[in-house]
């Protein structure tokens, strides 16, 4: 390890613990996506904590009713000109969490340190990549401030990520310029065998509803007449299902099923709502067709002929981030910088989605470059029944901020090479 980031190592372990109470602010705020005003309270301290280090904020108003405000946080550049515009980059969290007020009431799921592990709502997913963020930038101030001074930062931060909101991803195409160097998206980064695992692809996701209208009639009087709508949708969701192949790392979950009304009575109606997930984009179009494609038939019928009737609607869908040539050059650069520090880094694929499916396409995108930690999305704690809540990993913290700095140091570098 070089005077450089020896240099960083020490600065960040001693501040340390500053770092530890902005996140404790943070994770104090309720910041449920359907929560408004508490994804608001946390984007003002957001842009309070980030104004100390020379950002401006704009809040933008989410599209849909009810959710907050997303973030933009801009620094310029201390000099730009047409000719040779200053490097950009855009750093990407959020600012909405999982937990509704009622169930970390519930779980008694506030923050709390035991150990090397820090617990709360948001902990790894995703306030500690805020604070993340945080430290990159301290860090480049300290060591590299001409790197920090000549660039245009972007720090988005997406008001309801958690729900899969839309609007946000073109907020940023309308506020990044063309020459952006890379997405970097601050989600949680996974450790393994002492091994940073950095998210380099990510499934995509379609949502569907299955609706069977079918025919009512008195179950002991007249059966024959009906046409029995749960009958219907159970060999609709079991070919649903069957498009499961994990091999191609395909998968199909049914997760709702509703249907009828009383026992006395022929279902008339029934519903059910799946998804769809798969790395390849070709095989995830194909799948989608073959869900769609399942309406046409029908295997139940009344005595006289009437047959139900299955609908299927695509409400959602987000294309996959499959693995690409710009989001590679981004990772060996990572790789190489680990390798220098004597850490290991390892690329990752992921099911779940984050806002780099949405930028992939448009910039040179990488992921999971957050802190460490685990049980995201977890409220519960039991021991006896193996539960236990989201927490992050106080250790990771210096040391993936170290590569972060350095890594980004030298992707400015080269950008002006």
């Amino acid at each position: 390890m070089n005077n450089a980031s020896l240099k960083i190592q020490n600065f960040l372990e001693d501040r340390l613990f500053e770092y530890l109470d902005i996140l404790q602010q943070m994770v104090a705020i309720n910041s449920f996506t359907a929560n408004a005003q508490g994804v608001n309270e946390l984007g003002k301290l957001t842009a309070e904590v980030f104004a100390r280090r020379g950002f401006q904020a704009e809040f933008v108003p989410s599209k849909q009713p009810g959710y907050g405000q997303h973030l933009f946080l801009y620094r310029k550049p201390a000099s730009n000109s047409p000719e040779q515009p200053a490097p950009t980059l855009a750093l990407i969290s959020h600012l909405d969490t999982v937990y509704a007020p009622e169930e970390q009431e519930k779980h008694d799921f506030y923050w709390r340190i035991e150990g090397r592990r820090a617990y709360g709502p948001g902990c790894v997913d995703i306030k500690g990549g805020t604070v993340m963020i945080l430290m990159v930038f301290d860090a480049l101030r300290e060591a590299f401030p001409d790197v920090f001074d000549k660039t245009h930062w972007i720090v988005a931060l997406n008001a309801s990520e958690e729900a899969l909101a839309e609007d946000f991803s073109q907020c940023c195409l309308d506020r990044f310029p063309a020459h952006t160097l890379a997405c970097l998206v601050f989600e949680a980064g996974n450790i393994q065998d002492d091994t940073f695992k950095l998210v380099t692809a990510r499934k995509g996701r379609a949502y569907f509803r299955v609706d069977v209208e079918g025919r009512s009639a008195h179950s002991g009087n007249n059966h024959q007449n009906g046409a029995n709508a749960i009958v219907q949708i159970a060999h609709t969701i079991q070919r649903l299902a069957a498009l499961t192949d994990y091999e191609r790392q395909l998968t199909l979950n049914i997760g709702v099923v509703q249907g009828g009304t009383v026992v006395n009575r022929v279902p008339h109606f029934a519903h059910a709502e799946a998804e769809l997930r798969a790395f390849s984009p070709p095989i995830f179009d194909e799948a989608i067709e073959k869900v769609l494609a399942l309406q046409e038939e029908s295997q139940v019928f009344s005595r006289d002929g009437f047959a139900c009737k299955v609908k299927i609607h695509l409400l959602e869908r987000t294309s996959p981030w499959p693995q690409n040539e710009a989001t590679q050059r981004l990772f060996k650069l990572w790789q190489k910088t680990a390798a220098q520090l004597g850490m290991k880094v390892v690329a990752e694929r992921r099911g779940g989605l984050s806002d780099g499916n949405f930028f992939w396409q448009h910039f040179p995108t990488l992921d999971g470059l957050g802190p460490a930690g685990n049980n995201a999305h977890c409220s519960e704690r039991d021991p006896n029944a193996g539960k236990d809540q989201e927490y992050v990993s106080i250790p990771s913290f210096v040391p993936k901020a170290l590569l972060n700095t350095l890594a980004i140091q030298e992707l400015i570098e080269q950008a002006q090479l």
